[in-house]
């Protein structure tokens, strides 16, 4: 039996474990997945500070300290000059296409020739550079027709910025980025911050692992010693319960037993001379003596059930149920003569019907109680159903706040022999208490 306690406690232990394992996983790779969605945009973020930068260097550092008036005039000399300061300084993997615009939308400059004098009137975003002076950096829409040249490169980002002419002309400086080059720039900039986490996140969960079984097998521990408490505390219950009913029916149930012998005799012994109403009085004192008796025989049956290998369960049952009839209840009792139960499951059974049936008798003011013992897919089932008051919930867990474990005790009795106590009330309605158990 104790191996397999100790089974059932290392298999509760390893189920809980794995769940707060696997729980700590899932929770582990959403908080991943977040995190690196949200390194994923600072990283472009990032990226796209990278190509304003970088488009910055080339229009004011490179571009714009060498422009010439005639530029905007549309001079071919002063267009070479700065294309060839393109071709060699600024072009390359990164940057594709260099425009540079005047504010009505003339294109005065393009690396591409083609497009050198053509008219796009500006959108409002890129007139807002102009007039802010801030670089602006976005994903480019290829499908407009100051695009067409480009529509083979792939995903370009296009950033844009203002520059000045040398007589203070403003003009607007654009260069066409590799997506590719953005991405790749952002990758390298969120990439080791997530394997970072990722193996911050994985040791984290690792660590918790063994201290949640720690932790678990406190608790179990910890269940096991109340258990093991509550086991004491009951055996130690019975072992009282039994020394007091042995002292009630060695001492004053003899006691009763021979006055009541004694006052019969007297008064038989009472000659034609005696009184009518002494006569009377020992009559009366002889019956109540053995009523008293009778009443006293009841209470040891509550304080220490029978032997119920002895006298059978159902014997046991009709003995709780005996007094209530005097006190106007109507009693039923209906037990499954096929069943066939452990010692340990006959005691809590017992155990249960006696504390509900005092329960009805005590606080139901009911007039009609059924006791109803039976067996189904393996499990024994235990009815007491009245017709009483009923109480709330509220009341319920009143009384067990007041001190009524009873009840509180069967439950956990209950729930270590691997099974249920239920009580199902309401004013006016009854109580109906359940208990199912493991044959």
């Amino acid at each position: 039996m104790a191996d397999a306690d100790l089974r059932r406690d290392s298999s509760s232990v390893l189920g809980a474990v794995a769940k707060f394992a696997l729980a700590g996983l899932a929770a582990l790779a959403v908080f991943l997945v977040g995190s690196v969605l949200a390194l994923r945009d600072l990283g472009r973020s990032e990226a796209l500070r990278d190509a304003r930068q970088f488009a910055v260097l080339s229009g004011q550092g490179i571009v714009e300290p060498e422009l010439r008036d005639e530029l905007v005039e549309g001079d071919q000399a002063a267009i070479d000059a700065i294309d060839l300061l393109v071709q060699e300084r600024v072009l390359g993997e990164r940057i594709v296409r260099v425009k540079i615009w005047t504010r009505e939308g003339r294109i005065v400059y393009s690396d591409e020739p083609r497009l050198v004098g053509a008219v796009h009137p500006l959108d409002a975003s890129k007139h807002a550079v102009l007039e802010t002076g801030s670089a602006r950096a976005e994903l480019s829409d290829l499908s407009g027709a100051e695009n067409r040249f480009e529509q083979g490169l792939g995903e370009l980002y296009e950033v844009y910025l203002p520059i000045r002419a040398p007589d203070g002309t403003p003009l607007l400086f654009e260069t066409y980025q590799r997506g590719t080059e953005v991405v790749s720039t952002g990758r390298r900039i969120w990439l080791p911050f997530a394997g970072l986490l990722l193996v911050s996140l994985v040791l984290l969960w690792l660590v918790q692992v063994p201290l949640a079984w720690r932790l678990a097998e406190r608790l179990r521990r910890s269940q096991r010693d109340r258990e093991a408490l509550l086991v004491r505390a009951v055996e130690a219950s019975t072992d009282e319960r039994r020394r007091i009913a042995g002292d009630l029916h060695d001492g004053v149930v003899q006691d009763l037993a021979g006055i009541s012998y004694s006052l019969s005799a007297a008064t038989e012994r009472a000659g034609s001379d005696t009184p009518p109403e002494v006569r009377e009085t020992l009559e009366e004192a002889a019956a109540g003596t053995r009523d008293s008796m009778r009443r006293i025989r009841s209470l040891l049956v509550e304080i220490h059930p029978p032997n119920l290998r002895a006298t059978g369960l159902e014997a046991a049952l009709t003995d709780l149920l005996a007094p209530l009839p005097a006190r106007g209840i109507e009693t039923e009792l209906d037990v499954d003569e096929a069943l066939r139960l452990s010692d340990e499951t006959e005691q809590l059974v017992y155990r249960a019907a006696g504390e509900a049936i005092r329960n009805v008798e005590k606080h139901a003011g009911a007039s009609r109680i059924a006791v109803r013992l039976g067996s189904a897919n393996g499990k024994v089932r235990l009815a007491v159903a009245d017709d009483g008051g009923g109480f709330t919930q509220e009341a319920w867990e009143r009384r067990r706040e007041e001190g009524h474990v009873g009840l509180s005790l069967l439950e956990d009795l209950a729930a270590r022999a691997d099974g249920r106590l239920e009580i199902e009330s309401s004013p006016g309605a009854g109580t109906r208490f359940v208990l199912e158990v493991p044959a």
